[in-house]
């Protein structure tokens, strides 16, 4: 039996993620992507809208998949936009 005080503190938590800009560099359709990692479609939709969680299941064959760590797909804090990283040779 679970403790009240002791629910999970990640319920409802908001995870960002880049789902939709991997998806888009790779020319896949969310079809495309639901069959490789084995979901449904609409699976793909929902986490790109940040309206569903991933289980680790689903995030580790997604970070498979793309070949990229967890951590490049999904985050706790909104991602920054990759124009305001430093380029190379910019010198910053």
């Amino acid at each position: 039996m679970r403790n009240k005080d002791a629910s999970n503190d990640n319920e409802g938590a908001q995870i960002y993620n880049r789902l939709a800009v991997l998806r888009a560099e790779r020319g896949l359709t969310r079809q495309d992507l639901a069959d490789a990692v084995e979901v449904n479609y609409q699976t793909i939709g929902f986490l790109e809208r940040g309206d569903y969680n991933p289980s680790l299941t689903l995030a580790f064959a997604l970070s498979r998949y793309f070949g990229v760590p967890i951590e490049a797909i999904f985050s706790p804090q909104p991602f920054q936009p990759l124009k305001r990283w430093p380029t190379a040779g910019s010198g910053q």
